[in-house]
């Protein structure tokens, strides 16, 4: 199998990226048992269980478009906004990937020093994070040629809940409610 190198390059990206993300939630959560229910701030209980459904959402969401952009589409043909290349993706993938593998051990740090600096790192990756997944919806709602048209559909409607996850409850809800400094 000859794979195109711009989806070589966006599925190193996933690899090491969500590698990165995993390995960030599971060092934060077994070095820090007394401090990870720190980790949901002021986050109201009444909306815990929107933000744990959300996150399951979110995860089949990813997947969804995920595998839309790398075994659907036809990278030498895509055109995304009528201006950018297939080549656009694994840039979008990698401004969501590293800050999200920055957001957990930059929330304990401030859990553990509480700085207006910590607390402005944790607002701008959950904004990078937030801001690219959205990008990653535009571009694949304006992505041309849209092969398989269900695909494409489920595609759209995953990153649409992927970014209910990351730049709504993350970046907005998320920061709104825990305690910063």
């Amino acid at each position: 199998m000859n794979m195109h190198a711009h989806k070589l390059f966006l599925l190193l990206i996933n690899l090491i990226g969500g590698i990165a993300v995993l390995v960030s939630y599971a060092i934060g959560i077994i070095n820090h048992p007394e401090t990870r229910g720190a980790l949901w701030g002021g986050v109201p209980r009444a909306i815990m269980p929107v933000y744990t459904v959300s996150m399951f959402t979110a995860a089949a969401g990813y997947l969804a478009f995920t595998y839309f952009i790398l075994f659907c589409m036809d990278p030498d043909e895509a055109v995304i906004a009528g201006h950018f290349s297939y080549g656009l993706f694994p840039w979008l993938y990698a401004l969501v990937l590293v800050p999200s593998a920055l957001w957990m051990p930059l929330t304990f740090y401030m859990i553990a020093n509480p700085s207006h600096i910590a607390w402005t790192g944790i607002r701008v990756v959950l904004g990078i994070a937030g801001i690219a997944s959205l990008l990653l919806l535009g571009a694949l709602i304006t992505v041309q040629p849209a092969a398989l048209v269900w695909a494409h559909r489920l595609a759209v409607i995953g990153c649409a809940a992927f970014c209910l996850q990351t730049a709504v409850l993350d970046a907005i809800v998320w920061t709104s409610y825990f305690p910063a400094e």
